[in-house]
C-alpha cells in the first residue's frame, strides 16, 4: 500500500524560524520551501535536498526529539562532519554498529536528534 515518504516533520519552538534557515538552508545547503499560504501562518518552515523533504513545524510546549529523528543521506560524510563541528555542533560517529554504514548524529539548533549516513 505505501508507495514512499512524502516527507518528515521535525518540531521546533515559536520563533525559531531563522535558526532553522541558518542550520538547516545555510549550514547544510538545504532549499527553503515556500509553504501554502493557508499553512504558512501556523509558523515553521520547509525545507528539501534530493529525495528529502523536511517540515519543521512550531510546536508549544516545545520538546525536541531526543532520539526520534531523521537521518539524511549524503555523499561527503567527513565533509559535513567537519563542517558541522567547525561550526560548534557536537558531531557523535556510531560507525561499526550497523555493518556498512558510515554514519554520525548531531543536534538541531533545538535539541533535535539529526543523523547523517554515507551514501
Amino acid at each position: 500500500m505505501i508507495l514512499g515518504l512524502d516527507h518528515v516533520q521535525v518540531a521546533i519552538p515559536a520563533g525559531g524560524e531563522d535558526a532553522a534557515r541558518a542550520f538547516y538552508g545555510s549550514l547544510l545547503g538545504m532549499t527553503e520551501v515556500v509553504k501554502p499560504a493557508v499553512l504558512a501562518v501556523r509558523g515553521g518552515c520547509w525545507f528539501t535536498a534530493g529525495s528529502a523533504v523536511l517540515h519543521l513545524g512550531v510546536e508549544e510546549p516545545f520538546t525536541p526529539a531526543r532520539k526520534a529523528h531523521p537521518a539524511f543521506l549524503v555523499a561527503q560524510l567527513d565533509a559535513l562532519f567537519s563542517s558541522l563541528t567547525g561550526a560548534g555542533y557536537e558531531c557523535v560517529q556510531a560507525d561499526g554498529e550497523i555493518p556498512g554504514v558510515k554514519r554520525f548524529h548531531t543536534f538541531d539548533p533545538f535539541g533535535n536528534r539529526i543523523e547523517f549516513q554515507q551514501a
